[in-house]
């Protein structure tokens, strides 16, 4: 069913940004040099990757009284990084999407748990900027809520008819903090299987997204 929204509020990481590979990659480069099990398929990254993200980091192995997680999480944004966005691509379609509601005058903005000057560097390298009002990111690395920033958001805009798009049920969590509508797309960070769980529409091609929006 369609419904008029004023404001879509967008994810970035394996929402709009096709990462999830490089993620995998940059993840593995870090347990293969400490010689731990690296993640050897995407069920697996699927398996361990949630919100908080420190808690992904316990999933996948590593201990915290030998290496503190802050110092693993700017070593992983440092290789994440290395080579800028070269390793990843916007999702098939994602652009067009953008450009259909940006042309049909509808608010959109990113919330995003990466850094803010991180997320500026990538969104430059597409020169995806105009469809957006708004670029709301983090103050460091460690990715551990964009609630309050979301909500802050919706209070200085006095937002009242908004659809959170996300990968993750992270994005559902936020969406329901903020008093949003929610759809997941299964093409990022978790499975389908546990998007699913969260009892709202699960896509598997961005551009059906396109179909719950009125025109």
């Amino acid at each position: 069913m369609k419904k008029n929204y004023s404001h879509i509020i967008w994810d970035w990481n394996g929402t709009l940004l096709n990462d999830v590979d490089w993620c995998i990659e940059a993840m593995n480069t870090m347990l293969i040099k400490r010689g731990m099990t690296p993640l050897l398929n995407i069920q697996a990254y699927h398996k361990a990757f949630c919100f908080p993200i420190i808690d992904y980091y316990r999933n996948v192995g590593f201990d915290f009284d030998v290496e503190p997680f802050e110092t693993l999480a700017i070593e992983f944004i440092e290789a994440y990084h290395a080579n800028k966005s070269g390793n990843s691509l916007l999702h098939i379609n994602a652009e067009r999407v953008l450009e259909e509601i940006h042309k049909n005058d509808i608010t959109q903005i990113i919330l995003s748990a990466s850094k803010t000057d991180n997320l500026l560097s990538q969104l430059n390298e597409f020169d995806i900027n105009r469809y957006f009002e708004e670029i709301l990111g983090l103050s460091d690395v460690y990715a551990k809520s964009k609630v309050d920033i979301g909500l802050d958001y919706m209070t200085r805009n006095n937002v009242d008819h908004a659809l959170v798009i996300g990968d993750t049920t992270h994005d559902y969590e936020v969406a329901m903090k903020l008093g949003a509508d929610c759809v997941l797309v299964s093409t990022g960070h978790q499975s389908k299987e546990a998007l699913h769980a969260c009892g709202v529409p699960v896509l598997d091609d961005i551009f059906d997204i396109l179909k719950m929006i009125e025109f």
